[in-house]
């Protein structure tokens, strides 16, 4: 069905009751309408409660669905808003010649406990004339690299480092950061960063590409050293998250932190209290 998204229509419930107890009457209460010509599929019928005076709400939906060969038609793409929040891949690794880089990847993760491995996405590169980034070619050429947790305390360094910025520039020094040896292998780590794992590179993958010149790689590594600073360990061997603070990738230009008001627990079914 072709139709306009994000229709959304407000009536009070003809059941719904004021805080004396009488019926209210059916009325429209608002509606909005966002013109976008995308190809649209109507949800359930969902019921919204608002506490003030005990009304109740129905809301009618229509949900947004388009196929990305062909184009969402949103003035910036949604698919990374999508898919939040994600931790930052912070990627320290030199070349053969000795250049260090470092650079932020929105697409970052762990993906298994044992061995413990990461991986991160590059995307294509902007100067140099093969086409990679600069972590990528480096990290192919000497089979391994360093992740440093992004914290709120080193944001703005984590942010400088993103720049676009020739093979020779070390991203490390322009963005006033501490280059401090690894154990196993050479690329550095980020001194500020409370917390690096050391990885080897286990494999590449070209991902297949059918929108025109984007490509992507990503890169699996094994983590085979892990350094964590003393003062984030807690008493029962866990680690303190929230003074940790660390930060994660949102949509846009959107970042997000966690802290301590913002961690909850819950137990798994099956798996003791």
């Amino acid at each position: 069905v072709v139709g306009f998204i994000w229709y959304a229509s407000f009536a009070y419930s003809s059941s719904s009751r004021d805080s004396m107890g009488n019926a209210i009457p059916q009325k429209q209460a608002w509606e909005t309408r966002n013109h976008f010509p995308i190809k649209s599929e109507p949800s359930t019928v969902a019921a919204v409660c608002i506490p003030v005076r005990h009304l109740c709400l129905k809301k009618d939906i229509q949900r947004m669905f388009y196929e990305p060969k062909d184009g969402h038609g949103l003035s910036k793409n949604p698919f990374n808003s999508l898919v939040v929040p994600r931790p930052i891949g912070w990627i320290s690794s030199i070349d053969r010649a000795g250049n260090i880089n470092l650079a932020p990847y929105s697409f970052f993760n762990a993906v298994s406990y044992r061995p413990p491995t990461v991986m991160f996405s590059a995307g294509k590169g902007q100067i140099e004339d093969d086409g990679r980034k600069d972590s990528l070619r480096n990290i192919i050429e000497t089979g391994e690299f360093v992740h440093s947790v992004s914290t709120w305390d080193t944001r703005e360094s984590m942010n400088e480092s993103s720049r676009t910025t020739a093979m020779d520039v070390d991203e490390m020094a322009m963005a006033g950061l501490t280059p401090v040896a690894s154990t196993l292998v050479k690329a550095p780590r980020v001194k500020e960063s409370p917390i690096h794992l050391e990885c080897k590179l286990l494999q590449t993958l070209d991902l297949p590409n059918t929108t025109g010149g984007d490509t992507y790689t990503v890169v699996f590594g094994e983590v085979i050293g892990i350094h964590i600073d003393d003062e984030f360990i807690r008493p029962d061997g866990q680690i303190d998250i929230a003074k940790l603070h660390p930060i994660g990738r949102m949509g846009y230009q959107d970042y997000t932190e966690v802290t301590g008001d913002t961690v909850f627990t819950m137990n798994r079914p099956g798996h003791g209290d």
